[in-house]
């Protein structure tokens, strides 16, 4: 397949903090990296826009580091554990800070994380505010975004002739309008409305308009009460084993950011239809112990047959999370079933120190009974389900620990513990390691795993920086896991492996490069073969990327990338290549809330195995 992009996106109207936020993504190579891997672990492009948001609002409201407090500091999500307890502890010993660069002398924090950083926070006197029930209400900042996109190649399902319609009675266009009011960080509320390519709008099945809205209401520190959610918001608990909804990460070149770091609740206001919760929840802090509780009810799409049994009660076949209603066999299967859910969490904490449990249970207005296949004999089944777990973290000295251990309905167990070092002024590491039975289930869990689930897996995790000089880091990791029971597409317990080694370079301001080498082996079934357990082998996927960022001026910046990746699979039949190539330019003009963005890029791959991914600045 070959392809030549170009895009132009001219009259980007951004308030006028916005062209900063433009500025912040394009020098943070991690976050770009962040978002490819996520795409590339979940095949497509994610839906949840929160990580960005929080950017766009701390652009516009720098975060004050002489009042933040340890949840301000980890909504950045751009900050170790490690580095914010360093940081605390410093403020307590020493008094509020007199100045940004003070923030250099503080232990496990360099240069490049405080550049990272530095266009979301500012220093300043540490003045108490409390704000009242009408500055909440009348003193914030309204936003609206209308967002329109469209594939400009017109797809099958639009296709129709003289006699037959086309399979997509909508439109071609995806539209997603998005209302928030918002005061400090401390309220806010809004609404969102979302329209998939081929849904139709204000009639047919969508009479409605929108085929998805959300409202949320969502509240910080208002008294005792430390979070109050109201509508749609999503629930974090531990480090992701037994619940956890909002964007999460995996491995990346930034080996410090391997530990789940969120509140336990978040206002929730993307496009995504699936991963979230509706109802409401509340936080309460008493001296230093949290107690937070929430239940939610809500529609979700699945497959619903008639039992044979002799309860003749239908049954939930599968649950659907595309959010597509286009046909008439997905619009038949929307809000098919109900899914009611209650959980809490207590915990005790004190500067240093974090012990918490979790608890989660669901129930469903119909039975889950999936098809049972060999490789998901362990799935969750029946009309309710249930998770408990404990998680801690402390540090002591440069070494943060952090872990979780957790339980199902069915009493299977799930370990992680991992570790953030900083073993030297120049030299950090971490590591993890988790222990999944096979057995083990949560319906929405998400931690630092090879699997997208928590499930069947043991792995070891290590990784380390090294920054020999100002200008120069070396950055590396290497995974081992294996699954003991099979997998999808996988007929047989297996292994594999993950390498990566990152070198980056900034001579100047103005110019920064980095080159990477990945190496991932993985096993998966042997096509080609009719046996009801097919062989398994280990294919080996290599690439190699090579990055400059030159900020030629204060208004126009230019990007190029190179990449390279080789599939090698069991034959030689079977590799695959791929080769991508892109040249983006940025323009922000002086004094005007306008910011020109332009790629070209040409790549070619092979086929699926070979697929790669690029991070592109667009419209939130």
């Amino acid at each position: 397949m070959k392809k030549v992009t170009f895009t132009l996106v001219a009259f980007l109207v951004y308030l006028y903090a916005f062209p900063q936020q433009e500025r912040a993504e394009q020098h943070s190579n991690t976050t770009e990296q962040q978002f490819e891997n996520l795409a590339e672990q979940q095949n497509g492009e994610p839906e949840d826009d929160s990580y960005l948001q929080s950017n766009a609002y701390f652009s516009r409201n720098k975060l004050n580091l002489n009042t933040a407090d340890e949840n301000d500091l980890r909504q950045l999500q751009l900050i170790s554990d490690l580095q914010i307890d360093h940081f605390l502890r410093y403020r307590r010993l020493l008094g509020k800070l007199i100045s940004i660069y003070e923030l250099q002398a503080i232990p496990a924090w360099d240069v490049a994380t405080i550049e990272r950083i530095l266009p979301f926070i500012r220093v300043s006197d540490a003045r108490s505010f409390t704000a009242s029930l009408k500055q909440r209400l009348t003193a914030g900042q309204h936003s609206m975004l209308l967002r329109s996109q469209e594939v400009l190649e017109e797809s099958n399902g639009f296709i129709h002739a003289d006699s037959v319609p086309a399979i997509y009675p909508g439109s071609r266009a995806k539209v997603f309008l998005r209302y928030k009011y918002m005061f400090q960080n401390m309220f806010q509320f809004g609404i969102t409305g979302d329209k998939d390519a081929g849904e139709q709008f204000l009639k047919g099945s969508q009479k409605q308009g929108f085929d998805f809205y959300s409202f949320h209401l969502f509240a910080r520190k208002i008294g005792l009460v430390k979070l109050l959610a109201i509508g749609d918001f999503t629930v974090n608990l531990g480090q992701g084993l037994t619940h956890w909804q909002s964007l999460a990460f995996n491995k990346n070149s930034d080996i410090t950011l391997v530990k789940r770091q969120a509140e336990i609740l978040r206002p929730y206001n993307s496009s995504g239809e699936y991963n979230f919760m509706r109802g409401a929840g509340i936080t309460l802090g008493f001296n230093h112990v949290d107690f937070t509780a929430f239940g939610s009810v809500r529609k979700l799409d699945g497959h619903l047959n008639s039992d044979t049994s002799s309860t003749n009660e239908d049954i939930i076949s599968s649950i659907l999370s595309s959010g597509y209603h286009r046909t008439v066999n997905e619009i038949s299967r929307k809000n098919a079933f109900t899914q009611s859910s209650v959980g809490g969490n207590i915990s005790y904490n004190v500067p240093g120190y974090h012990i918490g449990v979790n608890g989660i249970g669901f129930k469903f207005s119909s039975p889950l009974v999936r098809n049972i296949y060999s490789y998901n004999q362990f799935a969750i089944q029946g009309k309710d389900w249930h998770n408990y777990s404990a998680d801690y973290s402390f540090t002591y000295r440069n070494f943060h620990f952090f872990g979780e251990a957790a339980i199902d309905k069915n009493d299977s167990k799930a370990f992680i513990n991992g570790l953030l070092a900083s073993l030297d002024e120049k030299v950090d590491a971490s590591l993890v390691y988790r222990n999944i039975e096979k057995s083990y289930q949560s319906l929405y869990g998400s931690a630092f795993t090879e699997n997208t689930l928590p499930t069947n897996e043991k792995g070891l995790f290590t990784g380390i920086a090294i920054k020999p000089h100002s200008s120069l880091k070396v950055e590396a990791y290497g995974d081992l896991f294996s699954f003991p029971w099979l997998k999808y597409r996988v007929d047989a317990p297996s292994s594999g492996s993950a390498y990566l080694v990152q070198i980056s370079y900034k001579p100047t301001r103005q110019i920064e490069c980095y080159t990477r080498f990945k190496n991932d082996n993985k096993a998966i079934n042997l096509s080609g073969t009719d046996l009801a357990l097919r062989p398994v082998y280990t294919p080996s996927k290599r690439s190699w990327r090579m990055q400059v960022n030159h900020a030629i001026s204060r208004c126009f910046s230019l990007n190029q990338r190179t990449e390279l990746l080789w599939f090698q699979g069991n034959e030689k039949k079977n590799n695959e290549q791929g080769f991508l190539i892109y040249v983006e330019g940025k323009y922000k003009f002086k004094y005007k809330p306008l910011t020109l963005n332009g790629r070209f890029q040409y790549f070619e791959t092979e086929g699926f195995n070979s697929r790669i991914y690029a991070y592109e600045s667009d419209v939130l």
